[in-house]
């Protein structure tokens, strides 16, 4: 069920945001609504791979394993030439 949010602009910005709604034939609100949609999928993505970044720092740190650079250059080198291979673990 949709919930009202008000939010407070400065003259500036509500200026802006009419103006860019009328160039793109959309409503203020619609605007509005994709701009915040937009930022809290990118900043959940980017929440999600700093979790996963600490969760491969932590099982290194536990477990020393790793995947050296070289054996990583030469899968990446395999893909870009369309070679498919499993990723190394």
């Amino acid at each position: 069920m949709p919930t009202t949010q008000g939010i407070k602009l400065d003259d500036n910005t509500h200026k802006r945001l009419k103006a860019l709604a009328d160039i793109r034939d959309r409503s203020p609100h619609w605007l509005m609504i994709t701009a915040i949609k937009n930022y809290l999928e990118r900043e959940e993505n980017y929440e999600r791979e700093k979790r996963e970044d600490m969760e491969r720092w932590e099982h290194y740190q536990l477990t020393g394993e790793f995947i050296s650079h070289k054996i990583a250059a030469q899968w990446l080198s395999d893909l870009a030439s369309g070679k498919a291979r499993k990723c190394p673990k």
